[in-house]
């Protein structure tokens, strides 16, 4: 390929020094020019037919190399070119990356930095859910670089204190398969079992295993919306709230569940544990739910962030519910907001239950208010998700295969005899 051909293809985002291309093969260096491809070496690990985006993790290593190659005194003279000669998946995530390293270092607008990666008339595929199926809604590049956006106004993404080494380790099955998607506020992690074990090759950990984590980071309340598959008093004991907010994998939840979920959130002294079997639709959804109230981020910022932060969330339904939920919780934020103000202006206590309109929360399993027996039984009448394979734990095996653990389960576990799983890294 020549270098008019090169150039022809480039689009600048630093004058006379960077530039990004989506080329049709490798190109090699120059004494005028140096380039890079990341293709291979950041590649999604998906679920099903899902390929991104990339996650924190990748686009901090991202951020880390082209930061260094800009500030490289030998490549001081040469212009610098990203670029990509992958699939239409490859190039979406290529564009993904530049693009949010142009908001988060170059001070572009989401809608400027878009701009540029489709000046040159290139079509990007939209990003997918990790369901297995037809895909139900699209996710595009526009929407991750203003999730990427907020995240830096809210201080949620800051890579100066990021640990990229921790965030891989706990993302991993066997190490708790955790990641916060609010720093501070919302962890989202796959559902304890009654007892650490490796099921049909699945590193299975009991809530004992997440406890000095936990107490570490200041959670102080866990959220559980799968079925019971362990004593809650395992954690309360120990001095954690635990609450009960079940509906079916796969499914979205009712207008009672997302209140009951905002309320205990609004409520919480420290941050919130939440899981439901993988940690992936029914959490994500929740929290959703609570970005868009609380942050007024749009139902496909939220996504993205959270896809961001735990790839594979929201699935299938739960991201058209999120979409058809926005206008309504960015009302009711308004709304809490405005109680809240009045309230501190007032020099009054903010009692944000009457704000959220609940009057029902499930804490440490007793009801405040117990719902009818005939509201019971349907909450929790899934057979499926009590006896069968869900779409969780199909999930949380096809994760599980990713890395699988190289050590026999008992020397993850050391002397404590299979009650932990996982370790401070």
């Amino acid at each position: 390929m020549t270098a008019d051909d090169v150039s022809s293809r480039c689009i600048e985002f630093i004058k006379d020094q960077l530039y990004f291309a989506i080329l049709k093969q490798k190109i090699k260096s120059t004494a005028e020019r140096h380039c890079f491809c990341i293709d291979e070496e950041l590649a999604y690990e998906n679920f099903y037919a899902d390929f991104g985006p990339l996650n924190l993790a990748m686009f901090y290593r991202f951020c880390c190399k082209l930061t260094k190659k800009l500030k490289s005194i030998t490549l001081s003279r040469k212009k610098i070119i990203f670029y990509t000669c992958g699939d239409q998946k490859k190039q979406v995530n290529a564009a993904y990356l530049i693009g949010s390293y142009a908001v988060m270092n170059l001070n572009m607008m989401p809608e400027e930095a878009y701009s540029l990666l489709v000046s040159r008339n290139s079509t990007y595929i939209p990003f997918r859910d990790a369901s297995f199926g037809t895909c139900m809604y699209n996710l595009n590049i526009l929407d991750c670089l203003r999730a990427v956006h907020k995240a830096l106004q809210y201080g949620w993404l800051d890579f100066s204190n990021f640990d990229v080494e921790e965030y891989e380790h706990y993302e991993r099955a066997e190490n708790g398969d955790l990641n916060w998607i609010i720093p501070g506020k919302f962890l989202a992690f796959s559902g304890p079992h009654p007892k650490s074990k490796i099921e049909n090759g699945y590193p299975l950990h009991a809530p004992e295993a997440y406890i000095p984590y936990f107490r570490k980071h200041n959670i102080t309340a866990i959220i559980r919306l799968n079925k019971k598959m362990y004593d809650a008093r395992r954690f309360t004991e120990s001095g954690f709230e635990h609450h009960d907010l079940f509906f079916v994998d796969g499914s979205t939840p009712n207008d009672s569940i997302v209140r009951k979920f905002l309320n205990i959130c609004e409520n919480a002294e420290g941050a919130i544990a939440v899981h439901c079997k993988a940690g992936l639709g029914r959490t994500g959804t929740l929290i959703a739910c609570y970005m868009m109230k609380h942050y007024s981020l749009t139902a496909a910022e939220a996504i993205a962030w959270i896809r961001i932060c735990r790839p594979g969330s929201i699935i299938g339904p739960q991201q058209n519910f999120v979409e058809e939920k926005q206008n309504s919780l960015w009302a009711e934020g308004d709304v809490f907001r405005e109680k809240m103000l009045s309230e501190r202006e007032n020099g009054k206590m903010a009692v944000t239950r009457i704000l959220s309109g609940v009057d029902d929360i499930t804490i440490n399993g007793s009801n405040k208010n117990r719902s009818s027996k005939k509201e019971e039984m349907e909450l929790y009448n899934d057979e499926e998700e009590r006896n069968g394979l869900t779409q969780g734990d199909k999930l949380r095996a096809l994760k599980s295969k990713r890395q699988p653990a190289t050590m026999p389960l008992c020397q993850f576990l050391g002397p404590l005899h299979c009650t932990v799983m996982f370790f401070e890294s």
